[in-house]
Formats: C-alpha cells, structure tokens, sequence
C-alpha cells in the first residue's frame, strides 16, 4: 500500500492544483519511483489511496500500464468521506485489499535506492513481530529522531520513560523512513479498534499504534542508509530537481 491522500501543505503552492506524490521529480511522478521499485521486486498489485485531487490519480493511472508498473487499486477516501483518513484510518479503510503481510510507504518520500526486496516479507513472516520498519539517520528537520533502535533490532518507543533504559549507551535515535512491512493482526482487536473497511470514515494516525506495539516488543527495526528525502517543503523539492531553492523574505 502506498500512502498518497495528504493535502501537502507545506508544499504549497506546488500542490495547490497538483497532489504531491503527482509532481515530477526527476522526470517522472514522485509516486511512481515507488510503483516501480514494487514492480522490479516481483509486486504485481499495489493499492493506493488518495483524497486530495484525487480524481487526478485517476486519471495518472488510467493512462495506460506499463511493463514496470503495477496494477493499482484506489481507496478513494476524498471521494467516499470528502478528505483523507490519516495513516492508520486510511490502511482500516483498505485492509480487505491488503494481504496477510504487506508493505507500507508514504508517496512523498524519495527513496530511490529502496529495493523492497522480496526476501524481507518471506523473513517477517517467521519473526513472529508485528511490524518491521526502515529507519534512516536523522534529517536537518528532524534532529531529534523518532525511535531507538536496540542492538537486538527492536524498535524503540523513546517518548516511554520507561524505555531509556533499552536505548543502546550512545543513546542513537532515527528518523522513520515512512517504508515499513506490516501483519494485518496489528490492525485488528485488541490492536486496533477501527473495523476493517473503516466504514465510518475514523481519521486516527499510525505512530500511537505503532509505539504500543514497540513498548511490548513486537516491533522490529533496521537501519536504512541509502539515498531519502522526505520531500515535504519547496526547498527540498527544488533541490532534488538540481534546482537552488528560492528564499522568501522574512
């Protein structure tokens, strides 16, 4: 599944008439370096949701499948409850698509180098863990990381107290890359208490979920070093595009 129903805005006015995993960077839409990358890896069906000028993601799609794209399902939360779900209400929303196993990415990170590489749901599904996810080293916008990662490969919910004490002694936080593998039991009772299909449209974000799971150790981790941007500001966008960013006045 690949998250595409944010209304960007932080990337405004790029994304005022463009949903941002539509704009192009480097030649191609943001969305399909990861549609491709699936594809290459063996992923012959990827579900995409969208809200935000969704009607264009039809229209993106329905241009005609190449050879190195998958075949794409909508879960059109915008048209079904007028606007996006958040992380966590919009996978309830698509869970009746999903498989037992299943990848997890935002659109609107560059990852070019991410290979989804077929052995890793293969290995996952034997950990007996809830989630695996990606991390990568912290960003210039996110100095202060989002998790720990234990020298065991366990995720690490920092924000419980009661967990400094499993920080590794450099005390190492990172940054979640936003690509991570997922069991479907995470979002069913007693994990998550949003009905498969989220027929009521309940907005709820992913990262709670996540963090309870982490404080029993059901979530594991890697280190991803590979080329990532989180493509969340003109600026950044600009550059991937080998272009200086413009500074506004203050």
């Amino acid at each position: 599944m690949v998250l595409a129903a944010g209304r960007g805005e932080r990337m405004r006015p790029l994304t005022d008439r463009t949903p941002k995993p539509l704009l192009q960077v480097q030649g191609r839409a943001l969305i399909d370096w990861h549609l491709e990358a699936l594809r290459a890896a063996g992923h012959e069906r990827v579900l995409v949701n969208t809200a935000w000028l969704g009607e264009q993601f039809n229209t993106h799609f329905g241009k005609g499948v190449e050879n190195t794209m998958p075949d794409v399902t909508l879960s059109e939360e915008g048209a079904d409850f007028g606007g996006a779900l958040e992380t966590l209400g919009g996978v309830a929303r698509a869970l009746p698509h999903l498989a037992e196993v299943f990848w997890l990415v935002a659109a609107d990170v560059f990852a070019p180098g991410f290979g989804f590489s077929p052995e890793a749901p293969a290995k996952f599904k034997t950990s007996g863990r809830l989630a695996h996810l990606w991390l990568v080293p912290n960003p210039e916008h996110n100095p202060q990381g989002d998790f720990g990662l234990s020298p065991e490969g366990l995720a690490i919910n920092f924000n419980n107290p009661s967990n400094i004490d499993t920080l590794p002694p450099n005390r190492l936080t990172y940054t979640f890359s936003t690509i991570g593998l997922y069991r479907r039991e995470l979002f069913e009772p007693p994990w998550c208490d949003i009905p498969a299909g989220n027929p009521l449209g309940v907005k709820a974000p992913l990262a709670p979920l996540l963090r309870r799971a982490m404080d029993v150790q059901r979530v594991s981790a890697e280190l991803y070093q590979g080329p990532w941007t989180d493509v969340g500001t003109p600026a950044r966008y600009q550059l991937l595009n080998g272009q200086i960013p413009t500074i506004s006045p203050a």
